[in-house]
């Protein structure tokens, strides 16, 4: 088993930055693809930013190309989503999850998932 916790959401002025992190126990780091999704009520949960083991392939939603970074430290079993240039848009619930595989960009793909943490946006 693996537990996620996420931490760094929060109010942040729409142009100004945020840096969430995520830290697991319970399992080697570097043998998770790991990922952040996010979601609004009523909406279905999506991708945002993801990365394979050991943290060398790294996919991004087009929305958040250029603005947001997906960064781990194995040695702290943290995985961070440094959020840059956010916008009104960025506002959701956003969650960890980390995979016993390659992951992906579905929810499906993903075996452990943390409780969330909210990032607000102000306009």
């Amino acid at each position: 088993q693996v537990q996620l916790v996420e931490s760094g959401g929060g109010l942040v002025q729409a142009g100004g930055s945020l840096r969430l992190s995520c830290t697991a126990s319970g399992r080697t780091f570097s043998r998770l693809a790991l990922a952040w999704f996010r979601q609004d009520p009523g909406k279905e949960r999506e991708f945002v930013a993801g990365v394979s083991w050991g943290g060398e392939l790294a996919d991004y939603r087009d929305s958040v190309k250029g603005r947001f970074t997906i960064a781990v430290d194995n040695a702290k079993n943290t995985v961070y989503l440094q959020m840059n240039s956010v916008n009104t848009e960025d506002t959701a619930l956003y969650y960890c999850a980390a995979a016993n595989g390659h992951g992906g960009v579905w929810p499906r793909d993903y075996d452990y998932w943390g409780q969330g943490t909210q990032v607000t946006v102000s306009s």
